[in-house]
């Protein structure tokens, strides 16, 4: 298992509806994230940051691969363009944030 971080801006006047589609989240979506080995996924905010911790099984790179390749994955993203100002840099990296330390 690997833990992620990673951060993300949304629009200033879009924090309402950020919240309301998370509250209304896909079932297909969660299933998707379990099925792929997303577990403890978690998003935070503060003001229009969001940081998302989620741990990754068996490693960061499968699971997201596996959420990546899929069509509700797609839908899901499209849906947040309006929301999101910018999920990943110019090469679609997700920004990452390095573990620096971790208390098990």
């Amino acid at each position: 298992m690997e833990r992620a971080c990673f951060t993300f801006e949304i629009y200033p006047d879009m924090a309402d509806e950020y919240k309301k589609r998370h509250d209304e989240i896909w079932p297909e979506l969660v299933e998707l994230i379990q099925t792929a080995g997303l577990k403890n996924y978690t998003l935070f905010r503060r003001g229009t940051q969001v940081i998302a911790y989620v741990e990754c099984h068996p490693d960061v790179e499968t699971a997201f691969a596996k959420v990546g390749e899929s069509e509700v994955n797609a839908r899901w993203s499209k849906w947040f363009e309006e929301v999101i100002v910018s999920l990943a840099d110019d090469e679609g990296n997700l920004y990452w944030a390095d573990e620096v330390w971790h208390q098990a």
